[in-house]
């Protein structure tokens, strides 16, 4: 039980950064634009890579502070690191294999379509069991809390303007 509970003390911010910078990577890679602009001026497009993975690194942050705060209102009694970092973790580590079949596939494509589906929701599993267990929170108010951002997420990251 120690373990348990010194594991849920430590935050993973590398990690949380790492796989932050390879999905937001991945998914500015395959879009349309991009290589429409990697045609016209290479330059442009990595400054645009630059941008976007600036972009996915506030909005990652944003999301585990958002789950935190969410969570501490609720009653939770989690600290800020370990809460938002593994959060950040969670939430790239479940999208990360819909981001590889959509950088392949057309993003309407019935099986990418159901590969957003099923790792959303295990995202979404997984995203309220940390939820309950890095603020001691009931399953119910654990959902409340992560519903806001993974429904944000489901809405434009994963269903959004895709190509």
């Amino acid at each position: 039980m120690e373990v348990l509970d010194e594991a849920r003390d430590r935050s993973a911010w590398s990690a949380a950064i790492l796989l932050s910078l390879i999905s937001g990577g991945i998914g500015v890679v395959s879009m349309d634009a991009f290589h429409t602009q990697w045609a016209v001026d290479r330059t442009a497009a990595l400054q645009l890579l630059g941008l976007a993975e600036a972009g996915v690194l506030t909005a990652s942050l944003v999301l585990g502070a958002v789950a935190h705060a969410i969570a501490r209102t609720l009653g939770g009694i989690g600290r800020f690191a370990p809460t938002a970092s593994l959060f950040i973790v969670l939430f790239w580590v479940t999208d990360l294999p819909r981001l590889a079949i959509a950088s392949w596939l057309p993003t309407d494509a019935t099986f990418v379509q159901a590969a957003t589906w099923t790792t959303w929701g295990f995202g979404y599993l997984l995203a309220v069991l940390l939820i309950r267990g890095q603020h001691h929170l009931s399953t119910w108010k654990s959902t409340a809390a992560v519903s806001v951002q993974m429904l944000t997420a489901l809405a434009l990251l994963r269903l959004g303007p895709g190509r």
